[in-house]
């Protein structure tokens, strides 16, 4: 992932530009892509900032709203599996996407869940 230009060379690039230099020269002359240095004069126009964007954010975890029905899932059967939570949400219209996201929610929320064998795989390890 890449990161912002310094606040630094930012000024300096605006400084180029209002004095009548093109993106583009400007870009060169400090040794930046001809995008970085457009996209930062687009945004100073717009916005009237050279600072940065935020990078990334904040995503509403999957399950959200729904951590009362795993408590009580997790608590009625100890040796619940992920495939069988994932069954359980579906018979009551919750689509999950994969184990993985009742996993980490299981987590997030101190939960634990067992992983159990199949008796036929655990049948061939004895």
């Amino acid at each position: 992932m890449t990161s912002p230009l310094s606040p630094d060379l930012r000024r300096r690039l605006v400084r180029a530009v209002e004095a009548g230099s093109s993106a583009r020269e400007a870009a060169r002359r400090f040794e930046v892509s001809a995008s970085a240095a457009i996209k930062l004069m687009q945004r100073v126009r717009q916005t009237g900032s050279a600072a940065p964007a935020r990078i990334g954010g904040y995503r509403k975890p999957l399950l959200d709203g729904h951590e009362a029905l795993l408590r009580e899932l997790t608590s009625a059967k100890r040796s619940i599996t992920l495939a069988e939570l994932r069954d359980t949400l579906r018979q009551r219209g919750i689509e999950v996407g994969s184990l993985s996201t009742i996993w980490a929610t299981l987590r997030r929320l101190g939960l634990s869940h067992k992983k159990t064998r199949p008796a036929k795989l655990a049948d061939l390890v004895r």
